[in-house]
């Protein structure tokens, strides 16, 4: 589509902060993006065939929600850090690999979608963010979940299809975690921690498609703990 097809979109976003381009087939970010920085609140640009992001994405400074998911974007921009204010982003559905190294200067972050991208390890850089609320980081080829979780804020993180094997001896630590999804990894039932049961605030932990049966999980130390933290929610909602 044509900046001309496209003006009354930009027109419409000068006023309410808001512009959505998303499957219009577009392969660059358009120029005209930029001269809304002073204005952008909310981006989405999601269906098209963008392949990079530009460093002038740093211009958005204003900018709460960016949506770039489905697109063919292999890197993301270390400029993207300057979005200050970013509090969602989605860029699921992509070819990314791994995450600026200062990521973590996006301290006001509370949704970061990074589903069905190349994601081999679990990105450090979403550690010490102290606003996560949300990581999806489903339909990766992640392998194993690292040290270090005891930093890692977010209350749900989706980990669901990707060759995890191994958790972390700290993931019972991580502060805020009540809902962690690993369904059809490569968990054994010993992969599971007594701890992780027993000893964190999850109280919901959904392991369907690993290498046992979830049923299994009664016969692990903290299984108890585990279930009076899910009924007491469940009491809590009826």
């Amino acid at each position: 589509m044509g900046n001309s097809g496209l003006r009354q979109h930009y027109d419409t976003a000068s006023k309410t902060g808001v512009l959505q381009i998303s499957d219009k087939k577009l392969k660059d970010i358009p120029v005209e993006v930029f001269n809304l920085s002073e204005h952008l609140r909310n981006l989405d640009l999601s269906k098209n065939k963008i392949s990079s992001v530009p460093d002038d994405i740093s211009r958005l400074k204003n900018l709460k929600q960016l949506n770039l998911s489905a697109n063919h974007i292999e890197v993301l921009p270390d400029s993207l850090i300057y979005l200050k204010k970013l509090e969602m982003l989605n860029v699921s559905n992509n070819s990314i690999s791994s995450l600026p190294s200062h990521f973590s200067n996006l301290n006001n972050l509370k949704q970061v979608y990074l589903s069905h991208n190349k994601f081999t390890e679990f990105p450090s850089q979403l550690l010490c963010l102290n606003n996560l609320e949300v990581v999806d980081l489903s339909n990766n080829k992640i392998t194993r979940i690292p040290d270090g979780m005891s930093d890692f804020y977010a209350a749900e993180l989706n980990l669901s299809q990707n060759e995890i094997s191994n958790l972390s001896e700290d993931l019972h630590q991580a502060p805020r975690l009540k809902i962690l999804r690993l369904e059809e990894n490569c968990l054994s039932l010993d992969a599971v921690r007594p701890s992780l049961l027993r000893d964190s605030k999850i109280h919901t932990i959904n392991l369907d498609g690993n290498l046992f049966e979830t049923k299994q999980l009664v016969s692990v130390e903290g299984y108890n703990e585990y279930t009076e933290r899910y009924t007491a929610l469940k009491k809590k909602m009826f």
